[in-house]
């Protein structure tokens, strides 16, 4: 016996992947596993074979970090491992985990039988990285569930429990613990079926589903993809590859390696892998900053409003204490009712459990007095956002927040350091902009003041992994990463209304490019006024030779607020907007136009598209130039996380890096010219 490549157990052969942290099926464990199966075919002590994993994870994927490279084409590929597995003369089954995911799920389709613990998470992700199942998911997992189901899970690529999936036949049994005496009781009843009865070993692929019924549901799904699943070619190729199923299964394994390897060096595959990694990237400090963060379990939130009520809500899932502060009962008691409610609707719509909810609701303190700050290891203001109301804010922070506590503003544009230095301690001060609503929007820009020390950074960037967000650090400059890259990409939007394009012609380029919203659907929605005000703020500094945009401006002046007042730059009836904009928004326009001098004229698409997108670019390298962004992949998660950048387009970085360079340059130019002074062209296009 091998007992470096499995373990016996009485007469099972128990073969533990072993590749921390996920199990990820690079090729040394491609290898392992092949080796394994082979010692364990050849021992004659051996009647049947389990594979599992550690506790987290039975395996998480295929090795995403070696497509593209020589390795992935290393053998043994994935493939052929699973056909290993699927010839075995001896039972295989699969004690399912923690996480099967991807390829880690492929490898248990193989097998001839799978247990999972209910608690087991099992999905095939694919789809969210531009790609498909490359190694018999499409074709394996739809034998055993049903298309129905098979298209739910590989569509969605969210995973669902063992307990969730009980009945589907995916799973052979599904047990609350003992799952290694589960799994192989099965393999060995398996042994002795083929021993005593010789019954064949079930395997997925010699079960048939029937063509007429599956390919009515596919070009039934065909219809209903949705135009941003539209743009996305592996959601077309998901469902070519599915109609295979219904072929011989070595054609239907052909079909979906071919449609998978021609997905895997398109640029959406390749922007949503980027997308990937650059996640990963942006959680971790640079090494000259990394230190060990501040204990913090009590939160205290000044301000009950919604972004306070929602900031209360991160905290208190993610288990810590929470105080929320405000200025008098009144405002307490609409922001308690609003945490109240949030739970109330979670319990009921069954995404939460009532004891989960009375416990969260249980660590919240709702107070008006300013000195239950000292019990608090962090503050986070999270007030109107008025330079002079923060300030102020923050003179009292300082007055009763205890020593070593660290203090967060979360400001959208306003500057750090001029809140921080109202302060005896700015060193304690960073920025936490949170993204509306707090309790849902996964970005955190963690805002670095001249004077923040780098335990209170290392503090904000470990609190957004513990409220589970994505933190991504910014230096302190106007509107920091993601509002001032977009306030450069609504200039641009509010200049090609004044060049001839309406409100409508951009938003729907916009749209047609992938973004969720346009831009003026979007200012509709968050309300005109909040960029008024914000505009108004930087009044003083604005050079007046710059090229401005005054329709935002007339149309407040004339109430019309978007969807809150019902107008803005479109109408809104019964609370649906019409989806043109009327006589008096293009009069406004036509006069801003005129007042410009300038000759209107249609704009096409692909026009709209790129003055958007170039605006973007620009202001993405000046902001590396400054050094208020320190990674290029930074200002890609944060324009994809936050602001709607279509994650299959990769950000505005990774667009950049698509173009070519000299066409690039020359439409930057054109842009600086068309966007006349105030417009600062970046002085080298973002090169790879």
């Amino acid at each position: 016996m091998n007992t470096t490549l499995f373990e016996l157990q009485g007469a099972v052969a128990v073969i533990t992947l072993d590749q921390p942290p996920v199990n990820s099926l690079g090729h040394a464990l491609r290898q392992r596993i092949v080796a394994a199966l082979d010692a364990a075919l050849a021992d004659p002590a051996v009647r049947a074979i389990v594979l599992t994993g550690k506790d987290k994870a039975f395996s998480a994927s295929a090795d995403v970090s070696e497509f593209g490279s020589p390795l992935q084409l290393a053998e043994p590929l994935l493939g052929q491992v699973l056909a290993r597995v699927e010839s075995c003369s001896k039972p295989v089954i699969a004690a399912l985990g923690g996480v099967a995911l991807g390829g880690g799920l492929e490898l248990a389709l193989a097998c001839h039988g799978r247990v999972a613990l209910d608690t087991a998470r099992l999905g095939l992700p694919e789809i969210l990285l531009g790609l498909i199942p490359g190694a018999g998911g499409t074709q394996r997992l739809p034998r055993l569930t049903g298309m129905d189901t098979a298209l739910a899970l590989i569509q969605s690529g969210q995973p669902q429990s063992g307990r969730q999936l009980a009945e589907s036949g995916l799973l052979d049994q599904v047990v609350t613990e003992g799952l290694m005496e589960a799994a192989k009781a099965l393999a060995l009843a398996l042994a002795d079926q083929l021993a005593k009865h010789g019954t064949p070993l079930p395997r997925a692929r010699d079960q048939q589903l029937d063509p007429a019924s599956t390919q009515a549901l596919l070009t039934r799904q065909r219809e209903k993809l949705s135009p941003r699943q539209q743009l996305q070619p592996a959601y077309t190729a998901l469902l070519d590859a599915l109609a295979a199923a219904t072929t011989p299964f070595e054609e239907g394994l052909k079909r979906e390696r071919e449609l998978f390897l021609r997905l895997l060096n398109s640029t959406p595959a390749k922007a949503l892998r980027n997308q990937f990694f650059a996640e990963r990237e942006a959680a971790k400090l640079a090494a000259a900053l990394q230190t060990n963060p501040r204990f913090v379990q009590t939160v205290a939130v000044i301000g009950a409003g919604t972004m306070g009520a929602g900031i209360a809500i991160c905290a208190l899932d993610a288990g810590l204490n929470v105080i929320l502060l405000e200025q008098d009962e009144a405002a307490l008691q609409r922001g308690c009712q609003r945490v109240a409610e949030h739970y109330r609707s979670r319990v009921s719509a069954g995404k939460l459990k009532a004891s989960v909810a009375a416990a969260s609701e249980a660590r919240l303190n709702p107070s008006t007095d300013w000195a239950q700050l000292c019990q608090a290891d962090l503050v986070i203001e999270a007030v109107f956002e008025d330079l002079a109301v923060k300030q102020a804010v923050f003179r009292q922070i300082d007055l009763h927040a205890r020593m070593g506590a660290v203090l967060a503003t979360n400001t959208s544009y306003l500057d750090v350091d001029a809140i921080a230095n109202v302060t005896a301690r700015p060193q304690e001060v960073l920025g936490l902009h949170f993204f509306s609503p707090a309790n849902v929007m996964k970005l955190l820009e963690v805002v670095r003041g001249t004077h923040t020390a780098p335990d209170v950074l290392a503090t904000g960037m470990a609190l957004g992994r513990t409220l589970k967000k994505l933190p991504v650090l910014t230096g302190n400059a106007f509107g920091f990463i993601g509002n001032r890259i977009y306030n450069a990409y609504r200039k641009q939007c509010e200049f090609m209304l004044e060049d001839g394009a309406w409100p409508e012609d951009v938003d729907r380029a916009l749209t047609d490019f992938g973004f969720a919203m346009g831009p003026f659907a979007v200012a509709d929605l968050s309300g005109l006024d909040i960029a008024w005000r914000m505009r108004q703020a930087a009044a003083a500094s604005r050079d007046p030779r710059e090229r401005y945009v005054a329709i935002l401006d007339r149309l407040c002046e004339q109430g019309r607020l978007g969807r809150k007042s019902g107008a803005g730059y479109y109408n809104y009836e019964g609370g649906k907007q019409v989806k043109s904009s009327d006589a008096v928004v293009r009069s406004l326009i036509e006069q801003a136009s005129q007042q410009r001098g300038l000759t209107r004229r249609p704009l096409g698409t692909s026009e709209i598209q790129r003055r958007a997108l170039l605006a973007m670019v620009n202001e993405a390298a000046l902001l590396l130039a400054e050094g208020v962004a320190s990674r290029a992949s930074d200002i890609d998660v944060v324009l994809v996380q936050g602001y709607g950048f279509p994650r299959w387009e990769g950000g505005p970085v990774f667009w950049a890096r698509q173009q070519d360079r000299a066409a690039l340059e020359q439409d930057l130019d054109g842009l600086a010219e068309i966007s006349g002074p105030g417009f600062v062209r970046c002085a080298q296009a973002l090169t790879p």
